[in-house]
């Protein structure tokens, strides 16, 4: 084993240490002394954008088969083990990696880990499992759809990267659902479910040496610990994707149109994302934002108006997201148009850039009060980056954005291709090119 202290922290708070076991199994902490809680989060470095179309949807699949059942517990003594002492459990599925997690009293750590290593790595995968469990993701699949705010943003994503695995939907479609068997989703399970892919985080009252035992203990439990293999490197990289404009329609008899306008953006490692992130405040994070206030306060012309960015290894995404009623869709669409020329042309005031960066800071800060964001912080680090950055450091590259950073990322992304999603009632040859044209 392998131990090193990634942050020393201060007066015992905030340590960071990070032990490689046997068998490639990364465990990372944060100490966090004051609180009488543990978060545990075990992070398998696998993802939809992995998916073949034949093993599509297989990676949130498996998030849900996961909980049915292993060789010691059933469902039921799964959920009731974590729920019976006051804790929770869940898990969720991205693009690039699944979490399966609990937080739970300190003095219950043991059962968390012991629970959670025990659906990673010795899930049963039956039949029976699998065709129970196929009805409800296709249940959730009808859920979502009938939430066009939420299928808007999917929609963008089809548009802009295509049916590529990071355009296709995270939950899978009905079609790929239908069609995949048990034997494919325990073939994905197989490969990727493995020591070296997987990163566990554990943020709270806790002490390093005594989760890195449990941990090992629980793994050997289940035969999954051991050999020589080293962890699979961080995700940093990936094979691009291809700079796309279009429009996409999808007609809903709804009483409001729901949009995102917008394109590819930075990196998740890209060095000029705090720039990003300050200009992105500036321009749709919050009510105090120039989209917010020309869209609504000064035309009222939206509930909802915001913009956004997300990053993964080899490409990101902004995008404006307004839902307005359909008739004013054109107004809206053509402020946005406005307001992102004025910041290309003209950039932020200095106002504006004061405003974005105290929003990233305190947004920053507030947003890791609790375990759980702090073991999240610590497993993504550790799984998708090359350096787990402190709270300080973080914070010192957001004060040191300046005027020229934001001016130059704002210039490279809002010159790119756009792209556009709408849905409402409209026709599916409703021209909207002009908004992504200019």
């Amino acid at each position: 084993m392998i131990t090193t202290t990634l942050h020393p922290g201060k007066d015992g708070a905030g340590v960071v240490k990070r032990t490689v076991l046997p068998g490639g199994l990364r465990v990372v902490t944060e100490s966090m002394p004051t609180v009488r809680s543990v978060a545990v989060g075990m992070w398998v470095g696998i993802g939809s954008r992995d998916e073949s179309p034949q093993h599509m949807g297989s990676s949130h699949f498996l998030e849900h088969l996961l909980f049915k059942g292993t060789p010691t517990r059933d469902a039921l003594e799964i959920s009731a083990a974590i729920e019976g002492i006051g804790g929770e459990i869940n898990a969720f599925t991205a693009k690039e990696y699944t979490c399966y997690y609990a937080r739970v009293l300190d003095e219950d750590l043991r059962v968390a880990i012991d629970v959670l290593a025990d659906v990673v790595t010795s899930s049963l995968i039956t039949e029976e499992d699998v065709e129970a469990e196929r009805g409800v993701i296709l249940e959730e699949i009808a859920m979502h759809d009938d939430d066009p705010s939420d299928v808007v943003h999917e929609q963008f994503s089809a548009e802009l990267y295509g049916d590529t695995p990071v355009g296709r939907p995270i939950l899978g479609t009905v079609d790929s659902i239908t069609a995949v068997t048990r034997d494919r989703i325990a073939e994905y399970y197989r490969r990727f479910y493995l020591p070296t892919h997987t990163v566990v985080s554990v943020a709270g009252n806790v002490d390093h040496e005594r989760v890195v035992a449990l941990v090992a203990a629980a793994y050997e439990r289940a035969g999954a610990l051991g050999g020589d293999a080293s962890p699979v490197a961080p995700r940093v990289s990936g094979p691009g994707v291809e700079l796309r404009s279009g429009t996409r329609v999808l007609h809903r008899p709804t009483e409001q149109a729901n949009l995102v306008l917008g394109t590819t953006a930075l990196t998740r490692t890209d060095e000029r994302r705090f720039a990003l992130g300050v200009f992105n405040a500036a321009l749709g994070g919050g009510m105090s934002s120039r989209l917010f206030q020309e869209i609504r306060e000064k035309r009222g012309l939206a509930y909802s108006a915001y913009s956004y960015t997300s990053a993964l290894a080899d490409t990101g995404q902004f995008g404006i997201y307004v839902g307005c009623l359909p008739s004013k869709i054109d107004d809206v669409l053509k402020i946005c148009r406005e307001e992102v020329l004025r910041v290309i042309t003209d950039g932020l005031t200095e106002e504006e850039i004061v405003r974005g960066k105290g929003q990233m800071r305190g947004g920053l800060v507030l947003g890791l009060e609790d375990t759980g964001s702090r073991m999240s912080r610590i497993g993504k680090g550790e799984l998708v980056f090359d350096e787990l950055l402190s709270v300080d450091d973080l914070l010192a590259r957001i004060d040191a954005v300046t005027p020229e950073q934001i001016a130059e990322v704002a210039s490279d992304v809002l010159t790119r291709p756009m792209s556009l999603a709408v849905i409402g009632p409209y026709e599916e040859d409703r021209d909207f090119s002009a908004a992504v044209t200019g």
